[in-house]
């Protein structure tokens, strides 16, 4: 009985997101952003993973301010590096949010161009790409490639090239934010909003995917 329990706890939670979702898809974008920020004060910081990325990923659609959707988009990433590391490599939460490691790269990759940090957007997109690799050529793999496309498009005609090679440090420096890959992990060049995107489609809304 405690066993059932603790599996509904999840739906649960992804249903709850799954509203929130909905009521931005129908235009009332301040409803979902409170219905969500609701759900993320309950899952707490010390919550499910799997439940603070896809959170996380989603509250940072309803954002009107880049920074705080780059804010929201770098918790994602870190949420979804705490899941993988927390089980094996095959556990299904795992092999889900890699899924996910393409549109969290790509959805950063945008932030960071919105507020014209370009080195920032062009590693990240190398990160999207790299990661791109590892989807099917089904819709949703088939979109989020057009997508990226069209964002590295948007890099190479301010000048520079794509860079973004990965092991290259961020803002032109060396340092990096919160929620770099992990090792092993789709995108890592390191040493040493299921997580997957329900709708499966290129976004809205100056977000490129949702």
């Amino acid at each position: 009985m405690t066993e059932r329990q603790q599996q509904s706890v999840p739906d649960a939670v992804l249903t709850r997101i799954g509203q929130g979702v909905m009521l931005h898809h129908a235009g009332d974008r301040e409803e979902a952003r409170d219905r969500l920020l609701r759900l993320w004060t309950e899952t707490g910081e010390h919550g499910d993973p799997l439940h603070r990325c896809t959170l996380a990923h989603y509250l940072a659609d309803t954002q009107d301010d880049p920074a705080d959707e780059l804010a929201w988009d770098l918790r994602a990433l870190a949420a979804a590096e705490e899941l993988t590391a927390l089980h094996p490599a095959d556990h299904e939460s795992a092999v889900a949010v890699r899924a996910f490691y393409p549109a969290l790269h790509l959805n950063l990759a945008a932030d960071y161009l919105k507020l014209d940090r370009a080195d920032a957007a062009r590693s990240h997109a190398a990160r999207a790409r790299h990661a791109c690799s590892r989807l099917p050529d089904d819709g949703h793999g088939l979109g989020l490639r057009t997508t990226l496309g069209r964002l590295e498009a948007r890099l190479a005609e301010l000048g520079g090239g794509l860079g973004g090679e990965l092991g290259e440090g961020r803002g032109g420096g060396s340092e990096r934010e919160p929620g770099d890959a992990p090792e092993g992990e789709p995108g890592d060049d390191r040493d040493g909003r299921p997580g997957d995107d329900p709708d499966g489609r290129p976004g809205g809304d100056g977000r490129p995917y949702r």
